[in-house]
């Protein structure tokens, strides 16, 4: 299964970053496999409409679950409508590793 994680920056150890449509970058991770990839945000730069953009990119990654610290209320319908779970962190997560932990243990947030 594929999760999708918003990221500061390209690696693990990076902190989550806390805003959907305009995060630098994703991290896309396989839970069966434990292989990830940073993928950047290509709705980042948007002058309007990001959080569609970028919820149809993670729609587009096949993520079956993603993980930011907060969604507008149009990538939340986007992604809803296409069976995403959307799951938020709280400030506990201070890297991508602990959210990922925090996923597999269930105690993340529903969005």
């Amino acid at each position: 299964m594929i999760i999708i994680i918003t990221s500061q920056t390209k690696d693990l150890d990076s902190q989550p970053n806390p805003q959907f449509g305009r995060t630098p970058y994703f991290i896309k991770y396989d839970l069966e496999s434990d292989e990830w990839e940073a993928l950047e945000n290509p709705a980042q730069k948007e002058p309007g409409g990001a959080g569609i953009a970028a919820a149809q990119f993670v729609i587009d990654n096949n993520a079956k679950a993603v993980v930011s610290g907060r969604f507008g209320p149009n990538a939340h319908d986007v992604l809803r409508t296409a069976g995403v779970e959307l799951l938020t962190f709280d400030a506990n997560c201070t890297s991508i590793k602990q959210v990922i932990k925090s996923y597999k243990e269930g105690s993340l947030t529903k969005g």
